[in-house]
């Protein structure tokens, strides 16, 4: 495996028991309450709003809980407001029904639609 990974055997070995750094337990502590909060807000705060409702006892910076948001997939869902595209009311002439859902046809080219 060390000759796969390129490394060295002590290496590898270090890296297995080696215990987690302060900085590694804080990035899951701090995991911990991001996902908390994304789960809360179903899903829709991103790293800014997250970043806003930290407890004060786990503040970082939004650099900081946007890295840790994106290493383990965690993505704001983005809601697009309606916008109706179609006016119903309005003034203008509209084109009459002429085939009134009757498709069939006697020969090729009679009735052609859009």
């Amino acid at each position: 495996m060390c000759q796969a990974l390129k490394v060295s055997r002590s290496g590898y070995y270090a890296h297995i028991t080696r215990p987690v750094s302060k900085r590694g337990q804080e990035n899951r502590e701090l995991l911990e309450a991001i996902k908390d909060i994304h789960e809360k807000s179903h899903k829709i705060y991103g790293s800014p709003q997250i970043t806003k409702n930290l407890p004060p006892e786990k503040k970082a910076s939004r650099g900081r809980v946007a890295r840790l948001m994106k290493a383990n997939g965690i993505r704001s869902k983005v809601v697009k407001k309606y916008k109706a595209t179609t006016n119903s009311n309005h003034n203008l002439p509209v084109a009459e029904n002429l085939i009134a859902q009757d498709f069939r046809t006697s020969k090729a080219n009679e009735k052609w639609l859009s």
